[in-house]
């Protein structure tokens, strides 16, 4: 299967989440090509839309191969197959993690300012990013969402690696992938178009959901 774009791979994963209509969920999107397809899904659920901001820790030399991520709450999680097979102790890896870190603390206040984050006690957590490679950043956006107590987490992505989505499947209550070849080199190469989405067009799209979320009461 090969998505238009990620609003059409939004579509299309929403008619598979239909059935969490009926549940009190909210759709939590991984920037940034999260969250243009979190946000179609949203608005096709009726159901609101945050941002849950994770890093990804480049290999040396391979900014796009994952050693491992961190998220939220000092949360960090490791590739340990990438790195024995790279031979990299993650100590040597302490600069980058640090400069990730700064990074996160910028993006956290550019995408959500003082927005508190939702209360997940007891709601259904779908946690939404636009492909599934190596895994480590969708493993440390699950742990910290794991520490806001939801009463489920669902991870639902468009494509991912058919390893990575077998070995995932252990970590969330369910996983809805719509595709997952065994032989997978980057996620783009599922996608006829995949810009690389600014900051600005993540905030627009936040911004979008958040206001409407906001007029939804005075509409009922």
């Amino acid at each position: 299967m090969l998505f238009r774009d990620r609003e059409d791979a939004g579509q299309q994963l929403a008619k598979r989440l239909m059935p969490y209509q009926r549940e009190d969920c909210i759709i939590l999107a991984l920037p940034r090509g999260g969250v243009p397809v979190g946000q179609v899904i949203a608005q096709q659920l009726g159901k609101p839309l945050d941002v849950l901001v994770v890093r990804k820790i480049g290999a040396p030399g391979q900014r796009e191969l994952a050693v491992g991520a961190i998220g939220p709450g000092n949360v960090v999680v490791w590739n340990q197959d990438v790195l024995d097979c790279l031979r990299i102790q993650p100590e040597l890896l302490e600069p980058q993690i640090q400069k990730e870190k700064a990074e996160l603390a910028r993006r956290l206040e550019l995408f959500r300012g003082q927005r508190p984050f939702p209360d997940l006690a007891g709601k259904t957590a779908i946690v939404v990013d636009d492909g599934l490679a190596t895994g480590a950043t969708a493993r440390a956006a699950i742990q910290a969402v794991q520490a806001l107590g939801p009463a489920r987490i669902i991870l639902a992505v468009p494509v991912g690696a058919r390893s990575t989505v077998s070995e995932m499947r252990q970590q969330v209550d369910e996983l809805l992938c719509l595709e997952a070849p065994e032989y997978f080199e980057a996620v783009s190469q599922w996608y006829e178009k995949f810009p690389q989405n600014s900051d600005q067009e993540v905030i627009a799209l936040l911004r979008d959901a958040w206001m409407s979320q906001q007029e939804k009461p005075a509409s009922l």
